[in-house]
């Protein structure tokens, strides 16, 4: 009998000892897993405040240039991108502005409007071209390039892509302008304008690369609406739609 009362008490002790053994064992990787922090995602991984490392300044700047960028490439090559914006609407050329008002003068003002509508169509179909040049353009982007833009002049960004991107574009920029003049009836509309000018008794003839001036001025306009962009991300803190933005932009208004 006492043998019996010795070995069920000896297997109620082993018993009870598994049992919290297993049990401690569950606790523990339930403590585990309450008490391991989650890693951080990319969104949420930086503070908005404080100073920001040198590789968050160079994200930062890359997110809010590709931001600007698409949105300003985007606006400008819709239907009405160029024609419905007075910053880069383009016109008659300088020098052919004479045959604008000639024509307008004797009649022929609707001959002149096709001109200006089928310029800025060319440079709206030319404008879906400049994205990946300017995104190709921040991806090279160096340290010093960075801290150059962000704590430089409200257009710092606008004058590193027209350093790194002015002959690209244009080279891009050139052929399609050629393409689309054409498919929008431009050199027709160009040269009847500009042959019922020449008929004028006494005139100078005009003769203008079209080309070339429409794919500049396209280039213009390009620049002068990621100006604009720019200007946005530097002075809207709304403009600033992520965590980082908020740090890096931040930090560069304390340091103006």
């Amino acid at each position: 009998m006492k043998k019996i009362s010795i070995y069920l008490i000896a297997t109620c002790f082993i018993s009870l000892s598994s049992t919290a053994a297993h049990s401690q064992s569950k606790l523990e990787k339930i403590l585990k897993k309450v008490t391991t922090k989650p890693a951080a995602s990319k969104s949420t991984a930086t503070s908005a405040t404080g100073t920001p490392t040198t590789s968050e300044m160079g994200f930062g700047i890359k997110e809010a240039l590709e931001i600007g960028i698409s949105r300003g490439t985007d606006l400008l090559s819709a239907k009405d991108g160029f024609l419905g914006n007075a910053a880069v609407k383009i016109l008659f050329p300088p020098e052919a502005q004479k045959v604008e008002r000639t024509l307008r003068s004797i009649g022929m003002g609707s001959l002149a409007d096709n001109v200006i509508l089928s310029l800025n169509r060319a440079a709206e179909d030319a404008a879906k071209e400049a994205k990946p040049i300017f995104v190709s353009a921040i991806k090279q982007m160096t340290i010093t390039d960075v801290t150059n833009i962000l704590l430089g002049q409200q257009d710092a960004a606008t004058s590193y892509f027209k350093r790194v991107t002015t002959s690209q574009l244009m080279e891009k920029f050139q052929p399609v302008i050629t393409t689309s003049l054409n498919k929008v009836g431009a050199a027709k509309y160009w040269g009847d304008a500009a042959g019922q000018y020449n008929k004028i008794p006494l005139v100078k003839p005009v003769s203008t690369d079209l080309s070339s001036y429409v794919a500049q001025k396209a280039i213009d306009g390009m620049f002068i609406q990621v100006a604009q962009e720019e200007l946005k991300i530097r002075g809207s803190l709304g403009a600033r739609s992520t965590p980082l933005l908020q740090k890096v932009f931040g930090y560069a208004d304390q340091k103006k």
